[in-house]
């Protein structure tokens, strides 16, 4: 188990907006397929194009944030070894 807190600082509201406008533009998505003059096998193209992108979009942004936090951590070590190096090695003249 791990001792690191995540720090979330988005709000509700836009977590919730967030889902909203995803449900928002798949429906839409999903009506205007509906309602497209064309053949099934141009639909479904479409289609599968579409959920490839909101695939493609979700694997970005989770790559994005996990080496957003990989290189908060890094900076934080290196923090962490610089404030201990300076602690061993300075003298204080009281």
């Amino acid at each position: 188990m791990s001792n690191y807190i995540y720090e979330n600082q988005n709000t509700k509201s836009f977590y919730v907006m967030s889902w909203v406008a995803f449900i928002i533009s798949f429906l839409g998505m999903l009506c205007g397929l509906w309602y497209l003059n064309a053949d099934v096998a141009m639909k479904g193209f479409l289609g599968m194009s579409y959920l490839f992108s909101i695939s493609a979009c979700f694997t970005l942004a989770k790559v994005v944030r996990d080496k957003h936090e990989a290189d908060k951590f890094i900076n934080r070590l290196e923090s962490a070894k610089t404030e201990k190096f300076l602690n061993e090695n300075t003298t204080v003249n009281n």
